[in-house]
This record gives structure tokens, C-alpha cells and sequence, in this order.
């Protein structure tokens, strides 16, 4: 996949699944981006706070419902609501010049606002479709 003028972003997946397991996988992508999305709006909510930040690592773990290689390998039939990501869950370690409180409230605020995690949220209409 290539974004701009930035290197491609490779994707692949894990032999079981058909692939080399020389990349991340594509679900492993999405949640790198969420993960992205929600680091840069902790910095910047904590800069608009006026919050110093020495430590931010954000830990992304995820169950995703996969039908059997993509219901390539004769899986039965699942609906929508039964593939993808199951449960998201997202860890913040923040240190910074401010209180555990006021902290929570910046990690809490970027979430809010994250538009990656908004997308996840929030049903989305979606086409696809050959070109």
C-alpha cells in the first residue's frame, strides 16, 4: 500500500493464513493506526494543556473474529457483526509535569476526539468495489 510519497507499507500474514509472515498483518496495521492516532492527540492536547510529557507508549491488543481465511477454505457462513475486531483493548503509560488526574483527563480527551478511534466506533458507510 503506498500513502504519498512516503515507502510502502508492507502487509502480510502469518503462515496459517496463507502468507510468509514477513510483515505485519492488516489487522495489525489498523491497530498501529489507531494506536498512532490516539498517541498524537495525547501530545497534542497535552501541549494545548500546556502538559509536559516524558513517557507515552501506547499498548494495543485486539480479538479479532477471523472466518477461516477470509471464508476461502470453506468456513461456514458468518455474519458481519461476527468478523473483524471483537474487542479493542488500548493501554496508555503517560508520565508528565502534571497530576495522574490531569493526565487521565488529556488520555481521555484524545480519545474522545480520536478520529481513528471514532471511525472503529461508529458504524461508517463503506463501498467496494472493482475500479
Amino acid at each position: 500500500s503506498t500513502v504519498g510519497n512516503h515507502a510502502p507499507v508492507v502487509v502480510d500474514e502469518p503462515l496459517h493464513l496463507f502468507g510468509e509472515d514477513t510483515a505485519p498483518a492488516p489487522g495489525e496495521i489498523v491497530l498501529s493506526g489507531l494506536g498512532g492516532c490516539l498517541a498524537v492527540g495525547i501530545t497534542a492536547v497535552a501541549t494545548w494543556k500546556g502538559v509536559k510529557l516524558s513517557k507515552l507508549e501506547v499498548f494495543m491488543e485486539g480479538d479479532i473474529g477471523n472466518p477461516a481465511a477470509w471464508g476461502a477454505g470453506g468456513a461456514l457462513e458468518k455474519l458481519p457483526a461476527e468478523m473483524g475486531f471483537q474487542a479493542i483493548r488500548v493501554k496508555v503509560v503517560v508520565e508528565g509535569d502534571a497530576s495522574r488526574e490531569v493526565l487521565d483527563e488529556i488520555v481521555k480527551h484524545a480519545n474522545f476526539y480520536s478520529p481513528v478511534a471514532n471511525s472503529m466506533r461508529n458504524p461508517i458507510p463503506m463501498t467496494v468495489e472493482m475500479a
